[in-house]
């Protein structure tokens, strides 16, 4: 097997001999972060009516409240900022990270973990238009909707759950007249609730369209040109703090588990950039007594190269600097295989090697038992578990549509991303052209998957944290316990972004949400 070598860094494994079977759905590849647009739509206000140009766009209301932000806050001003400069504040949650990972590297005699008294009590006061967190889970007679009320953006949300209530029903007339009153009300630069109602209006009339088996041939595909795509993910990435919070959760796990260990490999189920790595390497090259050899084997799908610019490639070369720069041996292993198709001899597991397994939001897209016999999301974790890792940490979105039939599964989804684009207004405008490429580019192909699609075309298929402790601990699993310090300075750094979001302690896991709705669970396995 090839190698080259840098100084202190070396790739391995490249180019590798596996050859990955096509994908069975051609047409819209199963990757988290794509784009898309449907050919045939009418309303002007459809956010897939032509390839999407954040210059042009329809504002339908006629109050739009602007949002300011704070320079960002440095530790002597954590515990003052209410909201966060995504730009401003990227150095400190990288210096954050650092210290987090700093610390749990150190001798036990130097650590210092406070823990806070009033850990998960923060209740905040729910507006009175906040959805309901209550549903019920059979389909109701859409005439239930007033004709006075469909023409009001304040009941949108009831009118879109009368559309995938008629659409249960194949109703099919009745769901024609509603959806298009829904299409004058959304708007792709409205309040959250119209930005939301845009995608989700998409998904009703792609499944009314072309259900089943064949709901792809409905869709096309445009994905960003790569480094257009990067652009975005930064923006997610500094505007929201769902993959920070997911990133220093896990990092603070390996870093407490892989502590005095002097050989650490890590396997990266989806390492897309690569960015979560950075401050743990940094830490790992600061650690007393001189920095370990580190092996990463990066697992990333092998057509990501369009998507996303160079993938495996671009993250090699950011390691190299990392290597170079802070002095710390490390060896990486790319991976370009569809995350099922990994198999145990492609992981080069070596003795001697302390290993760590990271699923970053990645294995809800694993089939289970209700689509394939074969069940291969609790196959991936007891082949993980046969490999003895000294940690394996999981990062999920906390929401139940892996199972649920369409009109429960619509419901669950217009709840929890009603919450996530209400929670991005608290630090974006409302018609910032960032924001809308953001939701566009990264959030809208999961919603659409999840209303239109069914069987195995349908790979947005995520569990609530119970039903994953329960599949690990099937596979032999025992939870690894998170770091009350890491939770401490998570808790801080979140008092930057907005006082609505929540960190609360469940089951022995981390769950991040927005007011009342747990949006992301972390939790830490061995």
């Amino acid at each position: 097997m090839g190698s080259e070598q840098y100084s202190g860094y070396r790739v391995t494994g490249q180019p590798s001999s596996y050859s990955s079977p096509k994908p069975q759905i051609p047409l819209f590849p199963t990757r988290r972060i794509e784009s898309l647009k449907f050919e045939s739509r009418d309303s002007p206000n459809s956010p897939f009516v032509n390839p999407f140009d954040s210059e042009i766009f329809t504002t339908n209301s006629d109050s739009r409240e602007k949002y300011s932000s704070t320079s960002g806050a440095s530790p002597s001003s954590l515990e003052d900022c209410s909201s966060v400069n995504p730009s401003s504040s990227v150095h400190y949650m990288i210096n954050a990270l650092q210290d987090i990972e700093t610390t749990l590297m150190a001798p036990d005699d130097d650590v210092s973990m406070p823990i806070n008294p009033s850990y998960g009590q923060n209740q905040w006061p729910q507006p009175s238009n906040q959805r309901p967190t209550q549903w019920t889970h059979e389909p109701t007679s859409s005439n239930m909707v007033q004709p006075q009320v469909l023409h009001t953006t304040s009941n949108l949300k009831q009118l879109l759950i009368a559309c995938a209530s008629a659409l249960a029903g194949n109703k099919l007339d009745e769901f024609k007249v509603l959806v298009e009153h829904a299409r004058a009300l959304v708007s792709i630069s409205g309040d959250p609730i119209q930005r939301l109602g845009a995608y989700m209006v998409e998904g009703l009339v792609a499944r009314r369209e072309l259900s089943g088996t064949h709901i792809y041939r409905a869709l096309r595909c445009r994905e960003p040109e790569g480094k257009d795509l990067l652009s975005y993910m930064q923006i997610l990435y500094d505007i929201c703090p769902y993959l920070k919070f997911g990133y220093m959760a896990a990092n603070g796990a390996i870093a407490e588990a892989c502590r005095n260990e002097d050989r650490i490999h890590i396997i990266d189920f989806q390492i897309a950039q690569g960015t979560q790595w950075m401050t743990l390497l940094q830490a790992l090259a600061a650690r007393p007594g001189g920095p370990p050899h580190v092996r990463i084997t990066g697992i990333d799908d092998p057509v990501s190269k369009y998507a996303r610019g160079d993938s495996l490639e671009l993250v090699g070369k950011r390691l190299e600097m990392v290597s170079k720069k802070f002095n710390i041996p490390i060896e990486f292993h790319p991976l370009p295989v569809y995350a099922p198709h990994v198999t145990k001899s492609m992981l080069d597991v070596r003795p001697g090697e302390a290993l760590a397994v990271n699923f970053p939001l990645q294995l809800h897209h694993m089939p289970d038992e209700s689509v394939d016999v074969n069940n291969p999301r609790d196959e991936r974790l007891r082949m993980v578990k046969s490999l003895s890792p000294k940690v394996v940490t999981l990062i999920e979105q906390e929401s139940n549509t892996n199972t649920a039939a369409f009109f429960p599964r619509f419901l669950e989804a217009l709840d929890y991303y009603s919450a996530m684009f209400e929670s991005m207004d608290a630090t974006s405008t409302r018609d910032k052209k960032e924001r809308i490429n953001v939701e566009q580019h990264c959030l809208a192909r999961d919603i659409v998957n999840i209303i239109a699609c069914e069987g195995k075309e349908r790979v947005e298929r995520h569990e609530l944290f119970k039903k994953w402790r329960s599949r690990l601990t099937m596979a032999g699993f025992k939870q690894y316990p998170l770091s009350g310090y890491v939770n401490s300075v998570i808790r801080d750094l979140l008092k930057c972004y907005s006082k609505h979001y929540t960190l609360v302690e469940e089951d022995g896991a981390m769950l991040l949400g927005w007011k009342e709705r747990n949006l992301i669970s972390a939790s830490a396995w061995h």
